[in-house]
């Protein structure tokens, strides 16, 4: 039988395909499988367009059969077949694809029709190429045919890029028989693998689990044996692989909340129920299931390098990519679960997606719909949305500080700190609505913990006043407010900012201002004596019962400060808070200050360091010589 040769440029397509195209070869079973369920759907819409009867859709199975010695792996279908031609036109001319033909035909010629049709048949091979993947594993491949109405069946046989033959052949009923004879193993390629019974069920279940029909084969079983007392046989089976429907597709009121939880917990490994489920099917100009769930607890590795975000990606039913991170922002990556959809534009190889305004547009519905059900939770259910933020909320508040605050009207009413007046976590918008008229500034302190801030002597005061403090206790909480600038026309204020309105009265403000004057030549001797260390050194009105405290000029606090020094490129000595020295005029302190200025300045050097040095240790910050700031105080000790 004289062999046909592929066109020079299907050739050259073929050899793409082998080597570059796809970049698992696991991926041919899928292909050959998409295939056949294709066929089916084929027949299906002929039985349905046509009125035939005797044709049912739990008619169609696909059946995988693995002969290790032989070394050929069979996967065989009950749908339309193919005639002569088409085993010549579909088969012998690379990247024409009868899918292709079919679905652009559904519905005649009208465009509407056409798109109802696709709808209900989801023809997943529309680019002719995926059957070639095939020979990434086999040396021969041949495919037996017989056209549903037709008499006579054909064999198309093929070693590759050489060409291939069309014969006469014998097959009872209609459908395909797709027959990979495997090339042979080497160091580097265990071909042999893919006629394992395990392997060949882990990559029916990893990407053609929701194949709408179902995937057969014989597999083994451990039976107790007949008239012998504990031993055990094994038998050999008939087993379907697949689960077919998609949990996403089936009528959100027949699924129990067990259903989800299982379904998590067995496709994403996690041994703990999701704290939300999200289930979205959205119909229109782009269609799409998404079944997305957040789990109970961060992963082991969420915060680090190795976490990688994405959701799985269907599309018909067919997994294209296990984590396609384009579906999901870096604030919600925490987001597990898998988006549905037959209208995205893959590439040739089905393995990626083209970047295109279908995908965007997916990307943004997601991101309202899940910022939509964080919002419900924080209203509906309070401690479950307190689990949420202790597991995730420090990625929310690095998507706050990311791109210079692009995400803030995204993100700011997810966002909780600990308050000073609540004991327990608060909103942005639950701290406005608490505000009296009259106050115009959100008030916060940072420090390492909510006791260590609560100590603070910028904090009593205000405290005392019956004002209420949000306490940031992570690195990026005030990088994370900065971003936000303005909530609700209401600003952020530092308790350690240097120019905080307390609402003194105008005649505190006229005793401070009296004291500072009087005091000014020696609270120039201070400044002098520290030298750069500060930028001022002045008396205090938010000082009660502490002598002394560090405030800041400037945009950069002390707990910024702290933070870009512990990057491994915040070394830079210019990066730097303007650093104030605050007294308290009304602590017995301010008396041995100003007799030291009287008649001792050199202890009055000594006192403006110990005090600079205190005011470092009640802000966690280190001391930058604590050898001679512990001579002071033994010099001072033993004077």
């Amino acid at each position: 039988m004289a062999k046909k040769q592929f066109k020079a440029e299907s050739k050259r397509l073929l050899d793409m395909m082998i080597n570059s195209i796809y970049t698992h070869k696991e991926i041919f079973l899928r292909e050959i499988i998409s295939n056949a369920s294709d066929a089916s759907d084929k027949l299906y819409y002929k039985a349905l367009s046509e009125k035939i009867t005797g044709i049912k859709r739990n008619d169609f199975t696909i059946n995988i059969t693995a002969d290790p010695a032989a070394r050929t792996l069979t996967v065989s279908d009950r749908g339309i077949g193919m005639t002569r031609d088409q085993l010549y036109d579909d088969l012998g001319v690379i990247a024409r694809s009868g899918s292709f033909d079919f679905k652009d035909g559904l519905g005649g010629d009208d465009d509407k029709n056409k798109e109802n049709a696709s709808r209900n048949i989801d023809i997943i091979g529309q680019f002719g190429v995926g059957f070639y993947s095939a020979f990434m594993v086999a040396k021969h491949v041949e495919v037996i045919s017989r056209a549903y109405g037709e008499e006579q069946a054909y064999a198309w046989e093929s070693d590759g890029a050489d060409g291939y033959t069309v014969r006469e052949c014998e097959r009872d009923d209609n459908g395909t028989d797709v027959i990979l004879t495997l090339k042979d193993d080497t160091d580097d390629e265990k071909y042999g693998q893919y006629l394992s019974e395990w392997t060949l069920k882990d990559l029916v279940t990893k990407y053609s689990d929701y194949i709408r029909y179902p995937i057969t084969m014989m597999c083994s079983r451990t039976v107790p044996k007949e008239g012998t007392d504990g031993e055990t046989e094994t038998v050999m089976e008939l087993e379907t692989l697949n689960s077919m429907v998609p949990l996403w597709k089936r009528q959100k009121s027949k699924i129990k909340e067990e259903d989800y939880n299982n379904f998590y917990k067995e496709k994403y490994y996690d041994g703990a129920d999701p704290l939300k489920v999200i289930h979205t099917n959205v119909d229109g100009v782009l269609s799409y299931s998404a079944l997305l769930f957040i789990p109970g607890r961060a992963p082991y590795n969420y915060y680090s390098k190795d976490y990688e975000k994405g959701l799985q990606l269907y599309s018909s039913g067919v997994k294209i990519m296990d984590k396609c991170a384009d579906l999901l922002p870096d604030y919600f990556s925490f987001v597990k679960g898998l988006v549905d959809s037959q209208d995205l534009s893959l590439n040739i190889s089905r393995e990626m997606l083209q970047h295109d305004r279908q995908l965007k547009a997916i990307e943004k519905r997601l991101e309202k719909k899940i910022r939509s059900e964080l919002l419900d939770m924080q209203e509906k259910d309070r401690d479950k949305y307190e689990e949420f933020w202790k597991n995730f909320g420090l990625q929310i508040k690095f998507g706050m500080y990311e791109n210079f605050g692009m995400n803030k009207e995204t993100l700011q009413d997810l966002l909780m700190f600990y308050s000073s007046s609540e004991k327990g976590l608060t909103t942005l918008k639950e701290y406005v609505e608490r505000m009296a008229p009259d106050q115009k500034e959100i008030y916060y302190a940072s420090g390492e913990n909510v006791d260590k801030i609560d100590k603070l002597p910028q904090t009593e005061v205000i405290r005392d006043k019956g004002l209420e403090i949000l306490y940031l206790t992570d690195s990026i909480d005030e990088f994370a407010l900065k971003a936000t600038g303005v909530y609700e026309e209401k600003t952020f204020k530092s308790v350690s900012d240097e120019d905080i309105d307390l609402g003194e009265t105008d005649e505190e403000k006229s005793a401070v201002q009296q004291k500072e004057e009087s005091s000014k030549e020696m609270l120039d001797f201070m400044k002098n004596a520290l030298g750069d260390k500060v930028t001022e050194v002045k008396l205090s009105q938010r000082l009660k019962s502490h002598p002394v405290c560090l405030t800041t000029k400037g945009g950069i606090s002390l707990e910024m400060e702290k933070v870009i020094k512990a990057m491994p490129e915040g070394s830079n000595p210019e990066i730097k808070a303007q650093r104030v020295l605050e007294i308290n005029s009304d602590h017995a302190v301010m008396k041995t200050l100003e007799d030291a200025f009287a008649s001792d300045r050199d202890s009055l050097n000594d006192y403006a360091d110990i005090l600079y040095n205190e005011a470092l240790l009640i802000e966690g910050m280190p001391i930058e010589d604590p050898v001679a700031f512990s001579n002071e105080i033994c010099r001072l000790m033993t004077k």
